[in-house]
C-alpha cells in the first residue's frame, strides 16, 4: 500500500529533487549514533543538561512553580512521572508540561543563538519522561535529547527572524518539531511514523507574544507545551493518525503560515550540515536569569559600574545601543520597561537590567524579587534609561550591546559587549555551569545532594538505565 508521503512525491514533478524536510529529519533523528557523535559533543551535552535541571530546581522555589504543579495536578491527578524537586508525579505528558515550564521559568536556560530557540527547554522535559517510561539508558536518552536540539535549532534558523517578528515566540514553534522527534526516537517509530509525526506537530504548535504586553507567565509554559504537543502527536502518527508530509515547505506549512510575511525564509537550513556541524556547540548558556538580549547590557553596565565607581546619583542619562530586531522584545513599549510591572516583565526590560546592575552591583536571581522592582533608586535610574538603534551589531549570530553613560559633570563612558558571554566568542567555562548549577540547584537540595545530580549527569551516557538520575532530581 502507497503511503501519504510515498503518493506525494510520487506526484511531483521528475524535477522537484529535494527530499521532504521531515523525512530527512526523520533519518537523522532515527540514524544518530552517540558513539559517532564527538567527544567535545557530549561532553558539552551533558553541560546543557544539566544547567537546565538546576534552572528546573530553581524555578520550584518561586511563585508561579508550585502554581504551576497545583494547577495540572488538579487536572491530571496522580501518575507515574517525577517532577523536579518534588515528591509528587504525575501522568507523563502533565509531568513534561510542569517540568518544561519549571526548566524555562526563570529565562536562565540555555539558548540557540542564530535561531533564538531555547531547544533544551522542550527537548529534555521530553526525553526524561520518555526515556524513564521506555527503560532507555543514558546514552539513548541523550542521543534523543541531541536529535531535537539539532533539529530545533536548524528548523529556527530557517524562519530567519520571521516567527519573531510575526509575533510568535520560536521555542514554542519550533520546539515541538525537535521534541516530536526526540520522543519518536525512544518509542523506536518508523521513519514514515517520524514524518506524520511532524506534521501532526504543526497543528499542536503556538507560542503567542503577547506576554511581553504585561508580563504575564504564559512564555514559561511554551517549550512545555511543546513537549506535550510533541508527545501526543508521535503516539498518534505511531497508531496510523496521517498528518501532512510538508509540514516545513508547505504551502501552509510552518514557514508559510508562521513566519512574517516579508522575511525571506530559508527551509533548506532546516537540514543543513546534519551529522556534520554540531549546533548544539552553538547554544550559549546563560550567566543572567533574563532574557539573553539583555546580557551584554548587564555585563556592560557592570563594568561601567567598576570602571568609574559609578554611583546611581551621578548619570544624567543611560542609553543602550542594541539591533533593531531586539527592539520590540525587550525596549518597547518603553513606558512598560522603565516600570516593569513583575519579575517576568522585568527580564525583558534593557532600561532595568541596566540600572539595576548599577545600583545593586549584580543581576541575579535577587534582583528580580519584589524589594529589587520596587527600589525607588533603580526605578529613577530607569526613568532616565533609553535605547538607540544599533547598525553595527552582529545579531542574530551574537547578542551584543553598548552601554553609554553621560553623567551629570558631563563625561561619556561606554562599554561594549560584542559577542554576549556564554557564547562561543565568549564562552562560560566548565566551572562556571557548575558554580552556577550548585547555585540553583541549592535553593532546594543539601549540598550532598547537588553533587549526586552533577555525578547522574555527568555519567549519563555510561549510564544503564535512568533511575539513578530520577533519583537524584526529586524528593
Amino acid at each position: 500500500m502507497t503511503s501519504v508521503a510515498e503518493k506525494f512525491e510520487d506526484d511531483a514533478p521528475a524535477t522537484a529533487a529535494p527530499a521532504l524536510i521531515s523525512r530527512t529529519l526523520a533519518q537523522f533523528a532515527r540514524g544518530l549514533d552517540l558513539s559517532t557523535v564527538p567527544t567535545e559533543v557530549v561532553e558539552r551535552a551533558k553541560l546543557n543538561i544539566l544547567d537546565c535541571f538546576g534552572v528546573g530546581l530553581a524555578s520550584t522555589t518561586f511563585d508561579f512553580g508550585p502554581v504551576t504543579l497545583n494547577g495540572v495536578h488538579a487536572v491530571s491527578g496522580d501518575g507515574d512521572s517525577p517532577i523536579l524537586g518534588s515528591d509528587v508525579r504525575l501522568p507523563l505528558r502533565d509531568a513534561v508540561l510542569v517540568n518544561g515550564t519549571l526548566i524555562h521559568g526563570l529565562d536562565f536556560d540555555d539558548t540557540h543563538a542564530d535561531s533564538v530557540v531555547h531547544c533544551s527547554a522542550s527537548a529534555l522535559p521530553v526525553v526524561l519522561a520518555m526515556g524513564l517510561k521506555y527503560g532507555a539508558s543514558g546514552a539513548e536518552m541523550m542521543t534523543a535529547y541531541l536529535a531535537g536540539v539539532e533539529a530545533d535549532a536548524r528548523i529556527g534558523m530557517g524562519a530567519n527572524g520571521g516567527f519573531h517578528k510575526q509575533g510568535y515566540h520560536p521555542t514554542g514553534l519550533v520546539g515541538a518539531f525537535g521534541a516530536a522527534l526526540a520522543a519518536g526516537r525512544l518509542m523506536g517509530l518508523s521513519e514514515e511514523h517520524m514524518m506524520m509525526a511532524q506534521g501532526i506537530t504543526l497543528s499542536t504548535t503556538s507560542g503567542a507574544m503577547e506576554f511581553l504586553e504585561d508580563g504575564a507567565w504564559t512564555k514559561r509554559m511554551h517549550p512545555a507545551w511543546a513537549g506535550v504537543g510533541a508527545i501526543t502527536a508521535a503516539y498518534m502518527a505511531q497508531a496510523g493518525y496521517v498528518g501532512p508530509s510538508r509540514a516545513y515547505e508547505g504551502r501552509y506549512g510552518l514557514y508559510k503560515v508562521f513566519a512574517a510575511h516579508d522575511v525571506t525564509t530559508e527551509p533548506a537550513k532546516a537540514t543543513a550540515n546534519l551529522n556534520t556541524a554540531w549546533e548544539l556547540m552553538n547554544i550559549a548558556f546563560k550567566p543572567f536569569p533574563a532574557c539573553h538580549f539583555n546580557h551584554a547590557f548587564a555585563d556592560a553596565a557592570l563594568a561601567l559600574r567598576a570602571e568609574h565607581d559609578l554611583k546611581p546619583d551621578d548619570i544624567e542619562e543611560l542609553v543602550a545601543l542594541i539591533h533593531e530586531r531586539q527592539v520590540p522584545v525587550v525596549c518597547e513599549p518603553e513606558a512598560n520597561k522603565k516600570v516593569p510591572a513583575n519579575s517576568y516583565d522585568a527580564k525583558f526590560s534593557v532600561h532595568y537590567t541596566m540600572a539595576a546592575s548599577i545600583v545593586r552591583g549584580k543581576f541575579t536571581l535577587d534582583e528580580l524579587e519584589d524589594d529589587a522592582l520596587r527600589d525607588p533608586t533603580i526605578l529613577d535610574l530607569c526613568s532616565k534609561a533609553r535605547y538607540e538603534v544599533d547598525p553595527t551589531s552582529l545579531f542574530p549570530r551574537y547578542y551584543g550591546g553598548e552601554v553609554i553613560v553621560r553623567t551629570k559633570d558631563g563625561r561619556e563612558l561606554r562599554h561594549r559587549e560584542a559577542h554576549n558571554r556564554g557564547s562561543d566568542k565568549n564562552p562560560l567555562s566548565r566551572d562556571d555551569i557548575l558554580g552556577k548549577f550548585r547555585d540553583n540547584a541549592g535553593r532546594v537540595f543539601d549540598a550532598a545532594r547537588t553533587e549526586q545530580v552533577i555525578e547522574a549527569v555527568m555519567g549519563l551516557d555510561k549510564a544503564p538505565d535512568l533511575a539513578a538520575l530520577s533519583a537524584a532530581l526529586t524528593k
